[in-house]
């Protein structure tokens, strides 16, 4: 048996010396295992697994990744846009108010809420595959049925577990792309967003298939539509679900739309948990096993192993304290061996994370207070700017068919707001914050304009102007977001930060409905007061994203 001079101890444990010494020999001749000076055990064992992947470069596993999660952000503005899309036959239909219209993007909102803290957090805790695959199964089972609904109760209740499915879309398509690609194509997060006005093109498409063919005559953009069945006095002309079908049809395509993605991502790809998730578990060898797999799709070598791994550990002099849980992060076999209370300790520790430094409070801070105002403001605009453009353009002798025609082509231009932000944001000179800064202020601007305008053309270029400015600003929002938090707490940082927006995404409808409830001056509803409502919220985004650290905007650094 080793005598005790000849045993070194490590988190509790001991390893012979020999072994101690020939694993440090190893890691100090190691070429990937320079600069890691000063980190954590769990720091370095990041750098590394970002190491590797640079080396591995954008592969085809990254592509697939890549657009899979494209499609998340495809499904959400693919189901936001089509709850404003059925809003104006669906009233026709079902028969309630202008000043109970706001119920459904109420309800979406809510289960997008539920969702956004779920999945966030869960994707830290039983990991990102799981949450990756279920958002889609849910949304898609639920909403295959919204289509059934012959009351507004049903429909509103179907449209929670929709939002619920597709809350957590966003916050895990970017912490999972984040910890796959290679850190010079970290632009490619807020491509991601280019899906989303693809998304908002496609439903509009499919609307303009569907519903001006399938509506009731006179339709609800048109003089004296008719009533709802169930409004309707007996003998009464009314609109039915046999002469209303378009927007029944809209959603079970999209419902399809959403299953397809889900057989995809579960079926067809073979998706492997994050490397950096796997560490954070202490499962190494997993996380190893990932690399290995991704490098075999690449056609590449694998240059990380697990002894690699081992010879940090047994390096590593901190992990000489066996009774703190934070240096056991990232301790591999160590840590799945620790105690349940120090397991406790290690959970808790990480959401601390967030508030860890005054720096770090600021900028958790200001990221939530931005994703309230600009959820507040696309959220009304989105929800209710179809309708209005509808009635605007009514009101200018337009047909309905014209109008959904121009949805296609007025957001269409979102694509390259998307591509416009990507790229400035990666000008030194502009960067991240001005580019949020700059594209919220127009997009704020250009919803108050809208109020202003009474003409085909004035009412089509203002609402694109909108969609383009909010394109351009979710896209660096969203792919800047996970950078700015470390690994352990990104899923539920982000989810977090989803989870606010989406809870004023639920009040600004019920406010908006009141305003819209009120008669305006052309007796549809107070136009003007939603759209000052939505864009004056909008520019609270100025101020928030203007006062963002500028260290934490732009800086790279390896551990995330």
């Amino acid at each position: 048996m080793p005598s005790s001079e000849e045993m070194s101890k490590v988190d509790g444990d001991t390893l012979p010396s020999s072994q101690v010494e020939n694993a440090q020999g190893y890691s100090s001749r190691n070429p990937l295992l320079h600069n890691l000076d000063g980190l954590t055990l769990y720091e370095k064992k990041c750098v590394l697994i970002n190491r590797e992947i640079d080396a591995q470069g954008m592969g085809k596993y990254q592509w697939y990744i890549w657009g899979l999660c494209g499609f998340g952000y495809l499904l959400d503005l693919l189901w936001a846009q089509a709850f404003g899309l059925v809003l104006g036959p669906l009233k026709q239909e079902l028969g309630f108010g202008n000043d109970e219209s706001g119920n459904i993007s109420t309800s979406f909102n809510a289960g997008l809420t539920a969702g956004a803290f779920v999945w966030g957090f869960l994707a830290d805790i039983i990991g990102r595959r799981w949450a990756f695959n279920l958002t889609c199964l849910i949304s898609s089972i639920f909403g295959l049925c919204l289509g059934a609904s012959n009351n507004y109760t049903t429909f509103l209740v179907l449209t929670a577990f929709v939002g619920f499915g597709v809350g957590g879309n966003i916050p895990i398509d970017t912490t999972i792309t984040l910890e796959f690609i290679p850190q010079n194509k970290r632009f490619l997060l807020a491509c991601l967003s280019v899906f989303q006005p693809i998304g908002v093109v496609l439903c509009s498409a499919i609307a303009f298939g569907f519903i001006p063919v399938y509506a009731c005559s006179p339709n609800f953009s048109e003089p004296n539509p008719l009533v709802s069945c169930n409004n309707a006095d007996a003998g009464e002309r009314c609109c039915s679900r046999g002469d209303n079908m378009g927007w029944r049809y809209l959603l079970f395509t999209i419902g399809g739309i959403t299953l397809a993605v889900f057989i995809l991502r579960f079926f067809v790809f073979n998706f492997r948990e994050t490397p950096k998730y796997l560490i954070y578990r202490g499962r190494d060898s997993q996380a190893i096993e990932t690399l290995q797999h991704m490098a075999q799709v690449n056609k590449k070598q694998c240059g990380l192993t697990l002894e690699l791994f081992e010879s940090l550990q047994a390096d590593d002099s901190s992990l000489g304290s066996g009774n703190s849980a934070t240096p056991a992060l990232g301790a591999g076999t160590k840590q799945l061996n620790m105690a349940w209370s120090q397991k406790a300790k290690l959970e808790l520790s990480r959401y601390k994370m967030l508030f860890s430094s005054p720096k770090m409070t600021r900028l958790t801070v200001l990221v939530w207070l931005t994703y309230i105002m600009d959820y507040w403001g696309f959220t009304v605009a989105g929800f209710y700017l179809p309708s209005i453009l509808a009635l605007k353009n009514g009101a200018a002798s337009v047909s309905l068919k014209s109008t959904y025609a121009a949805y296609i082509y007025t957001y269409a231009p979102g694509i390259v707001g998307v591509l416009l932000g990507a790229t400035l944001y990666r000008i030194p000179a502009i960067g991240r914050k001005w580019t949020m800064v700059l594209s919220a202020a127009l997009m704020g601007i250009s919803i108050i304009l809208f109020s202003t305008v009474d003409t085909r053309a004035k009412n089509e270029g203002l609402f694109t102007m909108e969609y383009f400015f909010q394109s351009m600003f979710n896209a660096v929002l969203y792919g800047w977001t996970p950078e700015a938090f470390p690994a352990p707490i990104r899923g539920t940082a982000c989810g977090i930060a989803g989870f606010w927006g989406r809870l004023f995404g639920i009040v600004s409808p019920l406010i908006a409905q009141h305003l819209y409830g009120r008669t305006g001056e052309n007796g549809q509803g107070d136009v003007n007061s939603v759209l000052y409502l939505a864009g004056g919220v909008m520019l609270g985004c100025v101020i928030t994203t203007a006062l963002l650290p500028n260290d934490m905007m732009e800086s790279k650094d390896e551990r995330s």
